[in-house]
Order: structure tokens, then C-alpha cells, then sequence
């Protein structure tokens, strides 16, 4: 902010459009063909997904709120069938 000299709510936006970038660079790698084997891409999708749960807007590991509750319940206690 202090180098470009821009509000604090313009930097946010940026780094939300980089991120919403980066999510779809992954799904589209991951339909592609790889040398690496599924569930290996698969656990690392996973990890990167957790990350993002747990620090999306604040920081949901140090501080559980609602939201990361209600997510956490929804996938581990309520999941949907496949």
C-alpha cells in the first residue's frame, strides 16, 4: 500500500482477484493430463482448499468463529454422499 500509495480496500481487491486467478489456473491444470498420479494432486487440491477455508477474510485456525465451525461440521459431520 505504501509502495503503489493505494487504500487499503483497493489492495484487498487486488489479492481476491489473484487469488480468484489462481483457483481457476488449478482447476484447469487439474483437468490436464500429468505424470502425477490422482490422489496425490487430490490431497494436495485438499490442502490448498483448508488454507483457504481457514484464512479467507480472517484468520479462522488461530481465532474458530461460526463460519469455520459450520464449514468444518459440513464436510466432517454432515457430509454429502458421492
Amino acid at each position: 500500500m505504501k509502495q503503489y500509495g493505494v487504500s487499503e480496500q483497493e489492495t484487498v481487491d487486488v489479492f481476491k482477484k489473484q487469488i480468484m486467478d489462481l483457483w481457476e489456473d488449478i482447476n484447469e491444470e487439474f483437468l490436464r493430463p500429468t505424470a502425477v498420479p490422482m490422489p496425490v494432486l487430490k490431497r494436495v487440491l485438499n490442502l490448498t482448499r483448508v488454507a483457504d477455508l481457514l484464512y479467507k477474510g480472517e484468520d479462522g485456525f488461530t481465532r474458530v468463529g461460526k463460519v469455520t465451525k459450520d464449514s468444518v461440521a459440513s464436510v466432517c459431520i454432515n457430509p454429502v454422499p458421492l
